[in-house]
């Protein structure tokens, strides 16, 4: 990631919302909140309806670097958390 977006954005691991993940393993977000096995593809669209402007990137999670997982980089609009949240509630929402 480049210096100019650093600060603007922050990334977002699949990890960080899977519900098939314990605490341990990166879920950042509550049971509740969070998804199962959510994809890039999913984690991106969720982001563009929410006007995070996302980039995909091919990034591994460090906890798990043998997985190629990939990230998404979103515009930081408001904390971490509450916008691991709203991508976890949206995809729940674009799921049905």
């Amino acid at each position: 990631m480049s210096k100019e977006l650093k600060g603007r954005k922050i990334v977002v691991y699949p990890q960080y919302i899977d519900s098939t993940k314990t605490r341990r393993q990166g879920r950042k977000i509550s049971l509740e909140d969070s998804i199962r096995k959510p994809s890039i593809d999913e984690i991106y669209e969720a982001a563009k309806q929410l006007g995070l402007n996302p980039i995909i990137d091919e990034g591994r999670y460090p906890k798990s670097w043998w997985e190629n997982s990939g990230r998404v980089f979103v515009d930081k609009k408001d904390t971490k958390l509450n916008i691991l949240r709203m991508i976890g509630r949206k995809i729940k929402e674009l799921r049905r």
